[in-house]
């Protein structure tokens, strides 16, 4: 396939996908006769209402997530890199878990807003450990790795506190659930919350394309380009934050896209960092589209399969065949 057309074909599966997956679902709904689908008289406000919000999420979701991943794996270097390994998308998690906890997600935007303030707690405590004056290329990657990993352990650890002293068991309930991961039942004000602050990520992330190119050919080369770290770094705490942040916020914690993703476009590309952002965006949307439209489609006793569950049951068998490639690579 030509590099150059790999966005164009991406684009147009995203195109004749969505439609499809808008009629997707244990009632099937064809919206070009509407009179004749079952629930008929409910089968516009069903289309307007449930799907098309939470179709556009799945893409605006899942863009962000493919290009955080990317961009993570061209930064730290590692093709195991995923954007929960940075520490956002559990603080995220902790902040909607509190406000279920404290009983403040019944006021509108409540559990979003708190989301978005844990994540963007994680994104300046992050920046703050691994940034310094005499902190070199080499050496901030490796902090900046051990402090995402320090976060995430935190925000684990506090996210099962909450979890074990759950006030009642509606709030345990909604806790779990919502640390599952779905698109279920989502509105307009979602996509309204998550939209812009993915679309300014993405920006981001594209700005610092080329710098993740110039990082690829090592250190001291990157330096000699003009390359400055500390803008860097900034660069993907911002990014990687706001996008991570608003998805968390709108679906919960949906891992393994970001680390999918960039490994199944990345041989149709040049490999360069940035030639990868816009095909792992456009795949990243296409998976998590036609992923919930399958957990949709899934006829389960106790509802729907949870998107989060999902995405880990594909991801880890993918995880694992990463490792064991790895592992024949350097015997």
């Amino acid at each position: 396939m030509n590099r150059a057309a790999l966005p164009v074909v991406l684009a147009t599966l995203l195109l004749l996908l969505f439609p499809l997956c808008l009629m997707a679902g244990q009632v099937w709904i064809n919206p070009f006769d509407p009179a004749g689908a079952p629930y008929s008289a409910n089968a516009t406000v069903i289309l307007a209402q449930l799907r098309l919000p939470r179709a556009v999420l799945a893409v605006v979701v899942g863009a962000g997530l493919g290009a955080s991943g990317a961009a993570m794996q061209g930064y730290l270097r590692n093709p195991l890199a995923d954007p929960g390994l940075f520490g956002v998308a559990p603080l995220a998690a902790l902040g909607a878990v509190l406000s279920l906890f404290m009983g403040f997600a019944v006021q509108p935007f409540a559990l979003p807003a708190m989301a978005l303030a844990g994540a963007a707690g994680g994104m300046v405590l992050l920046a703050l450990i691994a940034s310094g004056p005499r902190t070199g290329l080499a050496g901030g990657v490796a902090l900046f790795t051990l402090a995402g990993m320090m976060l995430s352990s935190l925000a684990g650890a506090l996210t099962s506190l909450a979890i074990s002293l759950a006030p009642n068991p509606f709030a345990l309930t909604e806790i779990v659930t919502w640390l599952m991961g779905a698109l279920t039942d989502r509105s307009w004000h979602d996509v309204a919350l998550a939209a812009p602050l993915t679309a300014l990520g993405l920006a981001v992330l594209w700005r610092a394309g080329p710098s993740l190119d110039a990082l690829t050919l090592g250190e001291l080369a990157a330096r000699s380009m003009g390359l400055d770290p500390a803008a860097l770094r900034w660069m993907m705490v911002l990014g990687v934050g706001l996008v991570v942040g608003a998805g968390v916020s709108a679906a919960g914690v949906i891992g393994f896209v970001g680390l999918m993703v960039p490994h199944i476009v990345r041989p149709f590309t040049d490999r360069r960092p940035s030639s990868l952002l816009l095909p792992s965006a456009l795949a990243g949307a296409l998976l998590l589209l036609v992923a919930d439209a399958l957990c949709r489609c899934l006829p389960l006793a106790g509802g729907e399969l949870r998107l989060g569950i999902a995405l880990s049951l594909l991801g880890a068998p993918f995880f694992l065949h990463l490792l064991l490639r790895l592992r024949r690579g350097l015997a």
